[in-house]
């Protein structure tokens, strides 16, 4: 039952074809069955009840949240062994809001520890496997909750993006991820990772249920500095489907596969795939143009987001000390429990992070490093807001392919498609809407398009993936592996 869209679960529930309980009973009863074949949650919610169905879509729905949001009296560990016992006295504000719609949360998902990897591989629980391919990854950090909405466990659960956590594991999964635009979705109770490029987002099976769900959580929140007033704003209502008119770019560089000299065939049907897409949406009455973009600007993006990303990172988990929460040190000297705590507690990628972030904020470093990454950025979301003065939307393909398998070196970055691999992190840099949705699959593994818009044009942005999503056949597809 749960395989089915918000909307239609909301219709069986008020007109008592099914009941909140059943629905529970069945995420709960999928949770176990999807932990035990791809390891995909921190935390059951066993003891999960169901809720009164009233006009909320989402009442007596169950969905899932990410373990890096905080969960009054639910284990929050953020995946990470310093905070694997830590329980909050606090709700995070998007949380809050689906409790209050009458959302059901049934599970804690698994990501790379405190979201800082791309691959589903570093959460303390250990690696997430893909329900369309067990010997791939799902990426990251978004992990555990893209294998669970691919699985059929509920419709939507709660991702994180700082750089691509969210829109990559949804493509990785064949399903819908979406990043609002930066502060339309409060981030207090969110564990903070690099303030400056963190959002909320959700991942579902459809561009609609993203829009139901982030309907009920944005809005200012006086915890979030951040965050603004989008009362005006209506997602759901926006998806009228019509792009008549509306004008899209992709990046010549991106796209070009004469740009990839080590091309195999998975690379050239990507993008003859994501060519045969665009005329999808010229047949809708989109415009489409090629726009060059400077290559220098393309490939400083991968170092921009690792020195900014990192800095902040170093500041922010600063306090993980093993002093204020999160398990003690036997030490009985206070700087040996810090030490202790700290380099038992994190994973070898998580320290590397924090060696970087620290070595690039020191006093002598900053202006070499730290500063003219700042700077960089600025030029690329610069360079993106004067596009978006012309064009509605830049579109481009997910990554280099479908997932990569877990015995791939990951180590070894081909730096021709690097700039394939990691442009969606301009979302995060300049905080603009983006949105990923299935393009397909390719050798039996599904591939997906991102869409990325101005900021506060996410209204523009939904429609256009919705009308797009609706030429194709990929909404509300659940992982093969997982049917079995």
């Amino acid at each position: 039952m749960l395989e089915k869209s918000i909307t239609e679960l909301h219709d069986l529930l008020k007109t008592g074809k099914i009941t909140s309980e059943e629905l529970v009973r069945e995420s709960l009863k999928k949770s176990h069955e999807i932990e035990e074949k791809y390891n995909a949650f921190v935390t059951i919610c066993d003891d999960a009840k169901d809720t009164k169905v009233t006009d909320s879509l989402v009442s007596g729905i169950p969905f899932g949240v990410k373990d890096n949001y905080s969960t009054k009296d639910v284990l929050s560990t953020g995946s990470s062994n310093t905070l694997k016992n830590y329980i909050p006295f606090y709700t995070a504000t998007v949380v809050q809001k689906l409790f209050d719609a009458g959302a059901i949360m049934t599970n804690k998902t698994a990501l790379d520890e405190f979201g800082m990897g791309g691959t589903g591989t570093t959460c303390h629980t250990g690696p997430v496997l893909n329900p369309w391919d067990p010997t791939r990854m799902c990426a990251g950090s978004s992990a555990g909750s893209a294998c669970a909405v691919a699985s059929g466990v509920y419709p939507f659960a709660l991702g994180s993006d700082t750089g691509d956590s969210i829109r990559k594991p949804a493509a990785f999964c064949g399903i819908v991820g979406y990043k609002p635009t930066y502060g339309m979705l409060s981030r207090y109770g969110l564990f903070p990772f690099a303030s400056s490029l963190d959002h909320c987002g959700v991942l579902t099976r459809s561009v609609e249920d993203a829009a139901i769900v982030c309907d009920i959580m944005k809005g200012i929140d006086k915890h979030d500095m951040t965050s603004w007033d989008s009362s005006k704003m209506h997602l759901k209502d926006a998806l009228t489907g019509n792009i008549k008119g509306k004008k899209l770019f992709y990046i010549k560089e991106i796209c070009d596969i004469n740009n990839y000299p080590n091309a195999d065939e998975t690379l050239k049907e990507h993008l003859k795939n994501f060519e045969e897409t665009l005329k999808l949406l010229k047949e809708e009455g989109a415009t489409i143009e090629e726009v060059s973009i400077d290559q220098r600007l393309l490939n400083a993006i991968a170092s921009v987001y690792v020195v900014i990303s990192c800095a902040e990172a170093t500041s922010n988990m600063s306090n993980l000390t093993g002093i204020i929460f999160g398990p003690r040190s036997d030490k009985q000297n206070v700087f040996e429990m810090m030490k202790d705590h700290r380099t038992l507690g994190f994973s070898p990628l998580i320290k590397r992070r924090f060696v970087i972030g620290s070595y690039v904020l020191q006093k002598e470093n900053q202006e070499r490093y730290f500063k003219n990454a700042a700077r960089v950025r600025r030029l690329i979301v610069d360079q993106m807001k004067e596009l978006f003065k012309t064009y509605d939307c830049l579109i481009l393909p997910v990554s280099s392919g479908p997932a990569k398998k877990f015995d791939e070196d990951k180590d070894v970055i081909d730096a021709s498609t690097n700039v394939l691999e990691e442009h969606l992190q301009i979302g995060n840099f300049g905080g603009f809407p983006s949105i990923t949705i299935p393009n397909g699959l390719i050798n039996g593994l599904p591939v997906g398009i991102n869409m990325t818009g101005n900021c506060y044009d996410d209204e523009n942005i939904l429609n256009i993936a919705y009308t797009l999503e609706s030429k194709m056949s990929y909404k509300g597809q659940i992982a093969k592996e997982a049917i079995k």
